[in-house]
């Protein structure tokens, strides 16, 4: 069994949540290829997209509360069987509306590792602990939107789109395999009440009467907007406006998630030295400068792919610093609701990032203005409601 502490833990919960960015960053390559060997216009193609953020979304709600009852690794398991089957559906799809169905259940599948391993990380530590735990998972985490375009990349082009949805499948495989044979039960506070819609609602009360739970809240879901606008739009713009093919837009995707990656780093190194809402107020600062860098690229008709991925990188990097604070802050309060603060928190962050995701994709055209200006709107967005809503965290912060 896997022992708290120790890497391999944070490496296999670093896995799990692993699960989110790879099977969105992997594909990406391909949507220009799955539109036309589909027979799909583009929006059907970004479609895709937006109904498997849906899925990750809408699934993030029950996972918590279950698994506060029934514990975290059965109901995990079950998550990681529900994504394989969908990710096969996927892989077999022939028309566009079988895959956007499939993209939504292999969301809902998914969506069970993120929940699942911020819970575990609450059971298991809370505070600064658990903000550098958070840090140190989305380390190792960050190289899964490193890796996955370029993996993608390569097997778009030797293998082609469907070859994609194989590789998740088998790497689903193995980290369910890994789950079953050496992740211990960390739920030791089972909650009394039977799973229902009435015991979830009272739960989720309780979280909302948090002016701290939402204020932290409201601070990951701008920034993961902003992420998912990117995600959205970034193959048809690269691609399509800035003419990469699709290994090259593999490896220029690559470099602006580097920028989370060391965005992570020094989250871990930081952290106990800055507390988590320092740590988040730099990381909000990052996030409005990349954006309205971005902005300054496409206003002065800049034409490197360069020009809007580095200063994604910033963006990026602001970003993994505000997620895992806010994580740890959200839920440090609750440990014995952590499931259900943990789903409330995802479903109420991917929502966001579903809509956000959605409107750019449906905007896109021959500019990158709704692509950027996305971006630059969430980004700013978080650091004014950083400077709003800092009484409110100092006074829980004191309380905990």
């Amino acid at each position: 069994m896997l022992r708290t502490g120790t890497f391999a833990l944070t490496a296999l919960l670093a896995g799990l949540t692993a699960i989110g960015p790879l099977t969105t960053d992997m594909y990406l390559p391909s949507l220009p290829d799955i539109a036309r060997r589909l027979d799909a216009t583009t929006a059907e193609a970004q479609l895709t997209i937006s109904s498997y953020l849906i899925g990750f979304a809408c699934g993030q709600i029950f996972y918590g509360p279950v698994s506060d009852r029934h514990g975290r690794k059965a109901v995990l398991m079950g998550a990681l069987a529900l994504y394989g089957l969908a990710t096969l559906a996927c892989a077999l799809s022939t028309s566009i509306e079988m895959l956007i169905v499939a993209r939504a259940v292999q969301g809902i599948g998914g969506s069970g590792g993120i929940v699942l391993a911020r819970a575990i990380v609450r059971d298991l530590y809370s505070g600064t602990r658990a903000g550098r735990e958070l840090s140190l998972m989305a380390s190792v985490m960050a190289l899964a939107p490193v890796v996955a375009p370029i993996v993608g990349g390569a097997l778009q082009t030797g293998f082609g789109w469907r070859s994609v949805f194989i590789v998740l499948l088998l790497t689903m495989a193995v980290i369910a395999g890994v789950v079953w044979l050496l992740l211990p039960e960390t739920n030791t506070r089972r909650a009394e009440e039977p799973v229902s819609f009435g015991s979830m609602f009272r739960s989720y009360r309780v979280l909302v009467r948090s002016p701290a739970y939402l204020a932290y809240l409201g601070l990951a879901a701008f920034a993961f907007a902003g992420l998912f606008a990117w995600i959205s739009g970034a193959s048809f713009v690269l691609q399509g406006l800035y003419g990469l093919p699709p290994l090259d837009f593999g490896v220029v995707f690559a470099i602006g998630a580097v920028g989370y990656m060391g965005g992570a780093g020094l989250s871990a190194r930081l952290v106990t030295r800055l507390g988590i809402d320092g740590l988040i107020g730099v990381g909000c600062c990052c996030c409005t400068a990349g954006g309205l860098g971005m902005v300054a690229a496409v206003a002065l008709g800049l034409t490197s792919a360069l020009s809007l991925v580095l200063p994604m990188a910033v963006y990026l990097a602001g970003l993994a610093m505000i997620l895992a604070q806010s994580i740890a802050g959200a839920m440090t309060p609750f440990p014995e609701r952590a499931g259900a603060a943990s789903s409330l928190f995802g479903f109420m962050q991917q929502s966001t990032a579903s809509v956000c995701g959605a409107v750019v994709g449906a905007l896109l055209g021959t500019s990158a203005w709704p692509l950027v200006i996305a971006i630059a709107a969430m980004g700013a967005a978080t650091l004014v409601l950083w400077f709003m809503t800092r009484g409110v965290r100092r006074a829980a912060s004191a309380k905990h």
